[in-house]
């Protein structure tokens, strides 16, 4: 559904964020080496229920996956999407 929008890493505020229309959806994180520790997802409240939380945190497992990383999922969002897409937990620390 967002296939076509990339995923940013902001790193100066550590979000990995996803621009949909006018809204900005993000993960708050923190690095420590090649870990990452997935801190908190945010979707503006117009944009809940349209798959765009899926899809942020799809396209930041590919984006970790692609760097090396591994990650530490603290955000209850990121743990339910690793519970219903088993094949990520590849990068679960």
């Amino acid at each position: 559904m967002y296939e076509n929008i990339s995923i940013i890493n902001n790193e100066p505020i550590h979000n990995f964020e996803l621009f949909v229309n006018d809204g900005r959806a993000f993960i708050d994180y923190k690095q420590k080496g090649d870990k990452i520790f997935l801190i908190h997802t945010e979707v503006p409240v117009e944009m809940e229920g349209k798959g765009v939380a899926a899809a942020i945190v799809e396209k930041t497992l590919k984006y970790i996956e692609a760097h090396g990383w591994k990650i530490i999922p603290y955000c209850a969002y990121v743990k339910a999407f690793l519970k219903r897409h088993p094949e990520w937990e590849r990068l679960v620390v």
